[in-house]
């Protein structure tokens, strides 16, 4: 067994942005060290979304957790529309990290989108949410929330074009919802398989 720093995986990169508008599209090509030594010329592109967080908010005196339902392109551009629900997700509270921490950030999408005052929120893991592509990583939280706690009406900022709605369901008919295809948002079905497991 030899010593010594490791030669690196990727070398000469070069990036050529492609698009700078609600996010940037960049094409890099860069030379890849395969794991047997070889080298090899490639290119990827990668839109950077920065850094995000995703909460989900529990009321353990009665069973529920919030979610939000809203309209995603993407998957009215993938999915088949079905009963008018052509594009609509069923998400975690989530947004993109700015100015703020990600835990300000994390209270600010809860108050502003699910109408919730967040006392505490726990930090639940970290995750790439498309590796393949996007160099966004998501911060998941969950926090605690009782009726009390309800003090707007959420539903997003209409300045950004957001039109939320607001769901409050018991735990279990939201793990149910995975099985049957009803909520298929990746950073959804982590948080409630986190806090199912959690709880057990």
């Amino acid at each position: 067994m030899t010593g010594g720093p490791k030669p690196p995986r990727v070398k000469n990169i070069e990036r050529t942005v492609l698009s700078d508008d609600w996010a940037v599209l960049s094409k890099y090509e860069f030379d890849y060290r395969h794991s047997d030594g070889r080298w090899e010329h490639q290119d990827r592109e990668v839109y950077d979304r920065g850094e995000s967080v995703a909460v989900l908010p529990y009321d353990p005196g009665r069973g529920t957790v919030l979610l939000l339902r809203q309209f995603r392109l993407p998957v009215a551009l993938t999915e088949e529309a079905a009963a008018g629900e052509e594009g609509l997700l069923i998400e975690a509270c989530a947004g993109a990290v700015d100015d703020d921490s990600t835990e300000e950030t994390v209270h600010r999408e809860a108050l502003e989108e699910l109408g919730v005052r967040l006392h505490e929120a726990r930090a639940a893991f970290t995750a790439y949410s498309s590796p393949g592509s996007l160099s966004e990583r998501v911060a998941c939280y969950t926090a605690r929330y009782a009726p009390s706690d309800r003090v707007e009406a959420g539903g997003g900022r209409s300045d950004e074009g957001e039109d939320i709605e607001v769901l409050e369901m018991p735990l279990e008919e939201a793990f149910a919802m995975i099985a049957s295809g009803a909520i298929r948002d990746a950073k959804t079905i982590a948080l409630l398989q986190h806090l199912k497991l959690s709880l057990a």
